[in-house]
């Protein structure tokens, strides 16, 4: 009766034992914390494709163009979103077929007035012209905008500005794009751009000054292109070398 006794009681303990480890586990896993689901953020949206090109002329009192450019124009504002709560950063083509152009012009300065879609945005370019170098520039830009998701409309101006420089008489040209700072939540992009805002002959552009991004553009082929002769050189002048050595070795056997 005593061995038997002995018996069950390692089996009671061990019982007991694996049922205690079994109720632990099952409090630590109620007890853990519930897994994070994985946040997932939305992609930023695509770029637009490059603007058509506009053509726009401002015209004096009599009819005649005293301004004429062609190009593309694309927006980049960053401004503060109502629906997102936060500033946002948003890239917009200027349509042609949907702005309006008009200005003014004056001895020493040309304005260029796009209104677009219809009047929520206002872009206005400023040239004004050195009289004693006859040299001109892009000297002001403004932007008004009541786009749909802006917590308040967009302002942004600068009357300060050195950009698109060339002669009176002559039209500055820029077949690549570039991107002119204005303020530090505007800048603009340009796209096979042709401008003159002064000196104009008829309705025609004046001879072209072209910047220094096409000028570097067409350099670059003029580059490679002398690499390749000069080694094409090296390469005849090594062989008549070559052949003219192997000639004289015939000559003395």
């Amino acid at each position: 009766m005593t061995q038997q006794h002995s018996r069950k009681q390692p089996l009671s303990i061990a019982f007991i034992a694996l049922l205690a480890v079994t109720m632990h586990q099952s409090f630590a896993a109620t007890d853990a914390p519930p897994t994070a689901a994985p946040q997932t953020t939305a992609p930023p949206p695509a770029p637009p494709a490059r603007p058509k090109r506009g053509n726009y002329t401002v015209t004096n009192g009599n009819g005649t163009a005293c301004l004429m450019a062609r190009m593309g124009l694309q927006l980049n504002v960053s401004f503060s979103s109502a629906s997102l709560n936060k500033t946002v950063l948003e890239v917009v083509n200027l349509q042609p077929n949907l702005t309006k152009s008009s200005g003014s012009c004056d001895l020493d300065s040309a304005t260029l007035l796009l209104k677009a879609d219809e009047n929520a945005t206002s872009l206005t370019l400023v040239f004004s012209l050195n009289a004693t170098s006859s040299k001109y520039h892009l000297s002001g830009v403004t932007l008004l905008a009541a786009w749909p998701d802006m917590h308040v409309p967009f302002s942004a101006s600068n009357r300060s500005l050195d950009y698109l420089r060339g002669t009176l008489g002559r039209s500055y040209m820029c077949r690549e794009e570039q991107t002119l700072a204005v303020t530090v939540n505007f800048s603009l992009n340009t796209f096979q751009l042709q401008v003159q805002p002064f000196g104009l002959k008829g309705d025609q552009f004046g001879a072209a000054e072209e910047c220094q991004l096409d000028e570097d553009d067409m350099l670059i082929p003029i580059i490679v292109g002398a690499a390749l002769a000069g080694l094409v050189l090296v390469v005849l002048v090594a062989y008549l070398i070559g052949r003219k050595r192997s000639h004289a070795g015939y000559q003395t056997i």
